[in-house]
C-alpha cells in the first residue's frame, strides 16, 4: 500500500510539473574529511528510509527527505526511497517467518 501511494505521488508530481528540489546540504566545518561514493550515499539513504519506515505508523512520507538523502538527485532519491521501502518490507517478512518457525517448533 505504501509503495503504491509513493509511486502515485511521484507520478502525479512528475505529470503536473510540481517536483520540488530538495536543498543541498549546507557545508559545515564538522563535515567528514573523506567523501563517500555515490553508492555509499545511496545505501545510507536506503537505510535511513528503512529506519524511518520502521518507526512510522501509517503511510510512509516521501517528503521531507531524510538528511542522508539530501545529496541525491530526485531520480536517485526515488530509487533509494523505493529500495528503502523494499528493505523495510523484507525485514518485516523475515521477522514474521522467524516467528512462524519458532511457533512450529
Amino acid at each position: 500500500m505504501r509503495t503504491t501511494a509513493a509511486i502515485c505521488a511521484v507520478a502525479l508530481a512528475t505529470l503536473t510539473g510540481c517536483t520540488e528540489k530538495r536543498p543541498a546540504p549546507a557545508a559545515t566545518d564538522a563535515a567528514p574529511a573523506h567523501t563517500l561514493s555515490r553508492a555509499q550515499v545511496g545505501q545510507q539513504c536506503v537505510d535511513a528510509i528503512a529506519n524511518r519506515a520502521t518507526k512510522q505508523t501509517g503511510n510512509m512520507p516521501f517528503e521531507p527527505a531524510p538528511h542522508a538523502c539530501l545529496p541525491l538527485s530526485d531520480s536517485e532519491y526515488l530509487d533509494a526511497y523505493m529500495r528503502g521501502l523494499r528493505q523495510h518490507n523484507q525485514a518485516g517478512r523475515d521477522e514474521l517467518q522467524r516467528q512462524l518457525d519458532e511457533a512450529t517448533q
